[in-house]
């Protein structure tokens, strides 16, 4: 079955990575299994943004609390490429805890996703959601 992401989400993905570069733009995911119903933003404290990032830890935590109120929960997170590769990089891998997430990456003007899973990532097929 295929994630289903709105086109609202998608234009916000690739508006996040255009307003980064030529840094990496981050942020988490939020929804379920199936769906991506939104996202939001992180400050990317990484000491090298323009390479690598890494997600603001009190954004992190604050989407988790709020998940707890109520909120959509946290499904995955984002980040963008700046070289224009739509796939995983090697530190991507050794990053991901193989734990279900979803991730989405933002290069070149368009988005894939993945399920980060104990053999490494698995592409994740989407359709557009417009509801």
């Amino acid at each position: 079955m295929a994630l289903e992401v709105s086109s609202a989400v998608l234009d916000t993905l690739l508006a996040e990575a255009g307003k980064a570069h030529p840094r990496e733009c981050c942020g988490m995911m939020l929804g379920d299994a199936s769906r991506i119903a939104g996202i939001v933003a992180a400050r990317n404290v990484h000491d090298d943004p323009r390479t690598h990032f890494e997600i603001d830890p009190q954004a992190l935590i604050d989407c988790h609390r709020a998940a707890r109120t109520g909120s959509p929960k946290v499904v995955g997170y984002y980040h963008s490429h700046p070289n224009g590769l739509c796939e995983p990089s090697a530190t991507d891998a050794a990053m991901a805890g193989g734990d279900g997430m979803i991730w989405a990456i933002v290069a070149a003007g368009r988005v894939t996703f993945w399920r980060s899973g104990d053999a490494g990532f698995e592409p994740l097929p989407y359709e557009g959601a417009d509801r």
